[in-house]
């Protein structure tokens, strides 16, 4: 059985899930949302708040 992307009628190659809530999403669109979270500062956020930097 495949599962389809979120964005697309392509064969999803990812899932992330959250609070019970899972997104499948094919690579081009994992980039693109990846892309975003680096955009908007969230990324950075996160890694600071798990203070990534210093281990």
């Amino acid at each position: 059985m495949s599962v389809h992307c979120q964005y697309c009628a392509r064969t999803a190659t990812l899932s992330v899930e959250k609070d019970g809530i899972v997104v499948w999403l094919c690579e081009r669109h994992f980039r693109e949302r990846f892309e975003a979270l680096q955009s908007s500062g969230w990324l950075e956020s996160l890694a600071e708040q798990l203070d990534l930097e210093n281990h």
